[in-house]
């Protein structure tokens, strides 16, 4: 498996990704946003030795305070470690382009991305009521940088 940032070439399958991983209720990103991010934000993809694309993982830059904006692994790559390799990578980079703190929205009823925020230093600061369009709350979580 291999991180690495992503390339305009990747969009398409990230979208595909995307739709698989979640309902339109999650705000899903388009194949547009995708194009967008990869030329504006912070994106990294895992990629495997075929070529597909296993997650990734997209920070918003263009801010005072970094964003934690969209996060996900293909459900074949789950439990093997990726959402860590990610997160290191995505945080380490954070931290060299001088980001104080990152911020983050989580459904309340994920309880498995919440877990991994936690083991990386996030902690919820607030919870959003009816966030989601199917009326799911989210916490706002934060992680400070040294």
């Amino acid at each position: 498996m291999k991180i690495r940032q992503a390339l305009p070439s990747d969009a398409g399958k990230l979208y595909a990704l995307e739709e698989e991983l979640f309902s339109a209720a999650d705000f899903p990103l388009s194949h547009r946003s995708f194009y967008y991010h990869i030329h504006h934000n912070l994106l990294y993809v895992a990629e495997t030795k075929e070529g597909d694309i296993a997650g990734y993982v997209l920070a918003l830059i263009q801010r005072r305070d970094a964003k934690l904006y969209s996060f996900g692994v293909a459900p074949l790559h789950r439990g093997s470690g990726l959402s860590g390799l990610l997160m290191r990578q995505i945080l380490q980079q954070l931290v060299i382009l001088g980001f104080k703190r990152t911020l983050l929205e989580v459904r309340c009823d994920n309880t498995t991305a919440i877990a991994l925020y936690l083991k990386f230093g996030f902690r919820v600061t607030k919870q959003l009521d009816a966030f989601y369009r199917d009326g799911c709350d989210a916490y706002l979580m934060e992680a400070g940088h040294a």
